[in-house]
């Protein structure tokens, strides 16, 4: 099964299922000596796990990380670092009544045909659950990116929309609340409108927006490897996404150029920032910042119609636990993912000015 490798210089790996013994990755690429704050994954790894509030799934995964190799003494070695979580908690008997149905919008389908066969315990490799691996990547990542900082928040559910732009919002707010609304009347709102979804047995999607500020210039390699290409490729990568737009996104189509050009100060900098940041596919030292869709959780407790493995006609309904929408745990991974990026782009960088 290829595919299971992201990154240039700085890669991971993983491996695993959601029902499995465990996860795991390895990280190839880290530069020798970097110091590893533990406690510093563990904080990411606690933001992402399930069970965590009352609007996600009650799962119980401590998500704990077994670093075992790669470091010594509290800093990386150079070689490849591998790590391992384990699933305490899997509950299997959950999904044996979808063992030869296929569920709506799920992987179920494409995995049998492409593979002949799947694992459908909690939907196998093609699990949400994979991303607790992205995570931990993520965390080691951050700390190579010291001075950069990368904040993500929701800022949609539904049609509820945060109608502030990222310079607007309070940042502090996002972990005083389970949804990670960076505005706390909103988080509010959200949260009364997951719990009603959760309870009428259906699922809703939503939007996170992400800043990436302290970004040096010169990051990202065109003409194929533009730094927003390869951010859209990172969120595109991400179960249930359905979208990705930064700077002025789509909505940059309905203006004129001579209102959508950045005008630059003496020093470089910019008035405006509709090209959030990257120009030519090369970040300008402007914050980075772009916005990623979710699609509704496919799973739902509700009766729909499908197909199974004969292809005859039957009704399944969801059951086990699962999360009414997924943006509030997404939050950690859509951070994960820019910093594994900007961790390849930076390596880069400094191999191209020697």
């Amino acid at each position: 099964m290829a595919g299971n490798s992201f990154g240039t210089i700085f890669k991971l790996t993983t491996f695993g299922e959601s029902h499995g013994e465990a996860l795991g990755g390895i990280i190839d690429g880290c530069p020798a000596g970097l110091p590893i704050d533990l406690d510093a994954i563990e904080a990411e790894m606690q933001r992402r796990k399930p069970g965590q509030s009352s609007i996600v799934t009650q799962r119980k995964e401590p998500d704990t990380v077994k670093f075992l190799s790669g470091i010594f003494e509290g800093k990386t070695t150079g070689t490849p670092i591998g790590f391992v979580i384990e699933n305490t908690n899997q509950k299997s008997k959950d999904y044996s009544h979808i063992k030869d149905t296929y569920r709506p919008s799920h992987a179920d389908y494409t995995y049998d045909k492409k593979y002949g066969n799947r694992d459908y315990r909690g939907g196998g490799r093609s699990s949400a659950r994979e991303t607790a691996c992205r995570v931990a990547a993520g965390a080691i990542a951050k700390q190579l990116l010291k001075d950069i900082k990368i904040t993500a928040y929701v800022s949609a559910v539904g049609e509820l929309s945060l109608q502030k732009n990222y310079s607007e919002v309070n940042f502090n707010e996002i972990e005083n609340n389970p949804v990670r609304c960076a505005d706390a009347d909103m988080a509010s709102k959200m949260e009364a409108y997951i719990k009603d979804i959760r309870k009428q047995g259906d699922t809703v999607g939503g939007q996170i927006t992400c800043v990436i500020e302290n970004v040096p210039i010169g990051l990202g390699e065109p003409v194929f490897d533009k730094l927003h290409a390869q951010l859209g490729k990172a969120m595109l990568s991400i179960n249930a996404v359905k979208g990705f737009e930064y700077g002025s996104g789509f909505e940059g189509t309905k203006m004129r150029g001579s209102d959508h050009n950045d005008l630059f100060n003496e020093d470089g900098s910019t008035k405006t920032n509709y090209s959030g940041g990257i120009q030519g596919g090369i970040s300008n030292g402007e914050p980075i910042y772009f916005n990623v869709a979710f699609k509704p959780v496919a799973t739902i407790m509700q009766k729909q119609q499908t197909i199974n493995s004969e292809g005859k006609q039957v009704d399944m309904q969801g059951k086990g636990r699962h999360d009414p929408c997924v943006v509030p745990r997404a939050v950690p991974i859509v951070e994960a993912m820019s910093a594994l990026v900007l961790a390849d782009f930076w390596l880069l960088n400094k191999l191209t000015k020697l």
